[in-house]
């Protein structure tokens, strides 16, 4: 399967809000973190920065189910990746009813386009990406990629100069190896693949005059003080 089906299933299961309000979302919680020890330690320098990071990932984590739950996504049930008996120790997210779904996790990076560090949670989770990748099939006709569902990465880097900012926020697919991935694309990138949401039809006075004009469609937060870049986040799970 290519990146550009990859993207499309993607697409077609998760929806363009459910991806704002997971911008805002772990936008808000990291600069949350970063006040929580700015205002309640005395810690400084490296000693603060490492108690942000976990505490920011905690709460962006809380943040991220409570946005997936509210746009229709399951926890896996018993924490359990489908299909096996492989256990997940972070919130992931089903979405898509029956057939062929994606299962939504979130991670930080060290840096953009970096790959989150391993653990037993990504680990189980990528397992259902084995048949994204093109492999030989002695009993087909050459290379097959079965449908089914698909584990996917909220990513999220921090700001290393900005405190309480993150400096990208990305969608990501890695392979069942944990190599590498087989798909990325920063957040603005992959809105931009969703189809311009349609205004609905302002009202009018009766005589066909439009009372309000209302926006077109709606963009991620940002927040006053930032400039034409990204937000904020890290943080690494067990």
């Amino acid at each position: 399967m290519t990146d550009d089906e990859i993207k499309a299933l993607i697409l077609s299961v998760l929806s363009r809000d459910l991806h704002l309000d997971l911008f805002d979302a772990v936008s808000a919680r990291a600069r949350q973190a970063h006040e929580l020890i700015r205002d309640n330690t005395d810690l400084k320098g490296r000693e603060a920065r490492g108690l942000e990071g976990q505490a920011r990932f905690r709460l962006m984590e809380k943040g991220f189910q409570d946005v997936c739950e509210k746009h229709g996504g399951f926890r896996l049930e018993g924490d359990l990746i489908p299909g096996n008996e492989l256990r997940t120790f972070q919130p992931f997210m089903r979405f898509g009813g029956q057939g062929a779904g994606v299962i939504l996790g979130l991670a930080s990076m060290p840096a953009p386009r970096e790959l989150p560090l391993k653990n037993r949670s990504r680990s189980a989770g990528v397992t259902l990406n084995y048949n994204l990748a093109p492999r030989l099939n002695l009993e087909g006709d050459g290379t097959v990629a079965q449908p089914g569902d698909v584990f996917v990465l909220l990513l999220c880097a921090r700001d290393p100069l900005r405190a309480g900012h993150v400096e990208e926020v990305a969608i990501g697919v890695i392979d069942s190896k944990y190599k590498s991935f087989l798909a990325y694309e920063p957040i603005q990138v992959f809105l931009a693949g969703y189809a311009p949401p349609t205004p609905p039809e302002p009202p009018s006075d009766g005589t066909g005059a439009k009372l309000v004009k209302l926006k077109a469609e709606r963009k991620p937060y940002r927040a006053p003080e930032q400039p034409d870049s990204d937000e904020d986040a890290d943080g690494q799970a067990k």
